[in-house]
């Protein structure tokens, strides 16, 4: 299971930081990614991080704002966003998979999502 958390209310230019904890022992063995949905949208990939982190890919939108990485000693990955826009206002999600890329596809599991909402 993946438990997402961090997200928040916060003003353009402001910072979010996003976690996702799994549960199990076999962290280490998935690529591990977050994906976003505002509303109306449909869910589009932002991050993903390797196994052992070494291989990190985002959507242009976010390269130079967001970092992904991940601690597979806590079994947890995060998101770091920084200089945030309303544009970045969506449920985030993170998903682990066997496969490295960024198709929705790929990930098989699914956490519940956390809301971030950037205000103008």
């Amino acid at each position: 299971q993946l438990q997402a958390s961090g997200g928040g209310l916060v003003q353009a230019g402001d910072s979010l930081r996003l976690s996702c904890v799994a549960s199990g022992r076999t962290f280490s063995s998935y690529h591990m990614g977050w994906f976003r949905q505002a509303p109306g949208k449909e869910r589009e990939f932002v991050a993903v991080t390797s196994r052992s982190g070494g291989s990190i890919l985002y959507t242009d939108s976010v390269k130079g704002r967001f970092t992904i990485s991940r601690d597979n000693a806590k079994s947890t990955v995060h998101l770091q966003m920084n200089t945030l826009k309303p544009e970045d206002t969506a449920v985030y999600y993170c998903a682990a998979g066997v496969s490295y890329g960024s198709s929705r596809a790929l990930y098989g599991y699914w956490g519940q999502g956390t809301l971030v909402t950037v205000s103008s």
